[in-house]
């Protein structure tokens, strides 16, 4: 993947992450799975950020954060595309909380490189 491909997909994955942290703000849980647009704008931006770290590919996503686990991440993308209506909230939530905040820290610290 070229450098600038490579760039750009690191920016989608930033860029979708603070959407994801100023949508959930503080809620809860109880609160999140209560709203269902917040519901359906976090799940578009983990459509989103699945298909950037996709598309960034394995080997090199695994250089760049190598605690986040892309064979999860590819998971979940699969799933809110092709079994959307099986989603989990308490998942959704957790990985908006937790892992999409450090795969974000990682990709700035890859773009400062």
């Amino acid at each position: 993947m070229s450098s600038n491909r490579e760039h750009d997909r690191l920016q989608d994955i930033i860029e979708n992450a603070e959407f994801v942290a100023d949508y959930l703000a503080d809620m809860t849980l109880q609160q999140f799975s209560a709203s269902r647009m917040t519901v359906d704008a976090i799940e578009r931006c983990l459509q989103r950020i699945t298909e950037a770290v996709i598309r960034i590919g394995e080997e090199r996503i695994a250089t760049i954060a190598p605690d986040v686990p892309f064979h999860a991440l590819r998971g979940l993308g699969n799933r809110l595309r092709h079994e959307y209506d099986m989603v989990d909230h308490e998942i959704i939530y957790a990985a908006a909380k937790n892992d999409v905040p450090q795969l974000a820290e990682c990709c700035r610290a890859a773009l400062d490189t």
